[in-house]
């Protein structure tokens, strides 16, 4: 019986390893054609104070900033941020005409218009 000669690997196994690895490492998103990504510029605002909790289970806090930069440089807004903050905290807004509703001292049961 004739056995089919055995076939030698381009690459070592741990060197096949590595550029596996290297590959995931380096690779980056690839963007599909005809697409394009455009990021707006975000303005860097200073968190003054926690104005408190809301959601419907707390876990949103409203704060209020004061920009950093741009045309609007020195302006206070009240905004809701998702997560971990405390005041010092620096955000990134990408908007800054749209504000935060204030919170009512009596908005137990829903919100009162």
């Amino acid at each position: 019986m004739v056995q089919p000669p055995e076939q030698k690997p381009s690459q070592p196994e741990k060197e096949r390893k590595s550029s596996k690895e290297q590959a995931g490492a380096e690779q980056q998103p690839v963007a599909q054609k005809g697409t394009t990504v455009n990021f707006s510029q975000a303005t860097p605002a200073v968190v003054e104070e926690i104005v408190g909790r809301t959601g419907t289970r707390g876990g949103i806090t409203q704060v209020r900033c004061k920009l950093l930069d741009g045309p609007e440089k020195g302006k206070v807004l009240r905004r809701n941020v998702k997560g971990a903050i405390k005041e010092q905290d620096i955000l990134l807004l990408r908007e800054t005409e749209i504000e935060a509703r204030s919170l009512s001292q009596h908005a137990k049961g829903g919100r009162k218009t």
